[in-house]
């Protein structure tokens, strides 16, 4: 599966999902493919937004140390860079995984996750 995830400003989110370290290449006008650096899973970037959607919109990332990616994540001063939400540290989650949460610049919400 390959959902298409809102842009509200299609340039800054495609400089931030590269900062989080995925492969961003813009295929069309208003279409970017984001790929995970193990290739293995990404989604499409769409140069369309609608606030409702974005801001109801939640993806999750499984990752194999969330305290990693938290640490890289903090790196970035993601709040500064992109005027994104301030990003929550890891919590053990009552169904079994530690999440991190992280707002793009759209307003869509991310779970960065690992098992407890």
């Amino acid at each position: 599966m390959r959902p298409f995830i809102p842009a509200r400003n299609f340039t800054l989110s495609q400089e931030f999902y590269e900062a989080l370290g995925f492969n961003v290449t813009v295929v069309a006008p208003r279409i970017a493919t984001v790929v995970a650096s193990d290739g293995k899973s990404g989604f499409l970037l769409q140069n369309f937004y609608q606030k409702d959607l974005a801001e109801n919109l939640m993806m999750q990332i499984i990752v194999p140390d969330v305290d990693a990616w938290w640490a890289h994540i903090q790196s970035l001063s993601l709040p500064e860079r992109f005027g994104v939400n301030a990003p929550k540290s890891p919590v053990a989650e009552a169904w079994g995984m530690r999440v991190a949460y992280v707002w793009d610049p759209s307003g869509v919400l991310w779970h960065i996750a690992s098992k407890a």
